[in-house]
């Protein structure tokens, strides 16, 4: 679907990563430098604990900074007006059925950067996205699970709210 150097994302996908990018890079700076001026207040930098744990935090940030900003200067942005609703794209909801429970699930595909499947979001590279790309309504799914194949019905295509 992609090339490797795009990150597919949704409006509200690119979004959440640019407000995440304005929190690392304003408050959550301030409140680490504080705490490491707090930590070098202590003393001997070898034994400070809060210091160490401060500089760690600092790097993870750092690191998530530089992330983010390669992710939103790669980013291809999915036009919602544009999406085709005859097929499961990226920005599409699914309503599935899993055949052996008869169970209605709802997914929104999504590009990877903004997966959250606590939120029912599934990346397009996941296992069941993968499967998903491309199928109609009334298309069944099967799915290699760690337990073994899960078979889903394709009920409907529909827009993210």
């Amino acid at each position: 679907m992609a090339n490797e150097e795009e990150v597919i994302v949704t409006a509200e996908g690119y979004a959440k990563l640019e407000e995440e990018l304005k929190y690392l890079k304003g408050p959550k700076r301030k409140e680490l430098s504080k705490r490491l001026k707090l930590a070098i207040s202590f003393g001997d930098l070898k034994e400070n604990s809060e210091y160490h744990s401060a500089k760690d935090d600092q790097s993870f940030m750092e690191t998530r900074i530089m992330q983010l900003e390669k992710m939103l200067t790669k980013a291809k942005v999915i036009d919602a007006n544009s999406i085709n609703f005859d097929q499961v794209n990226v920005g599409t909801v699914v309503v599935l059925n899993d055949i052996e429970f008869s169970e209605k699930i709802e997914y929104q595909i999504v590009g990877p950067a903004e997966a959250d499947v606590a939120n029912n979001k599934i990346s397009y590279e996941s296992p069941l996205g993968k499967e998903l790309m491309g199928k109609e309504v009334g298309s069944v799914i099967n799915v290699n699970a760690p337990m073994g194949i899960i078979k889903y019905e394709l009920l409907e295509i529909k827009a993210a709210l």
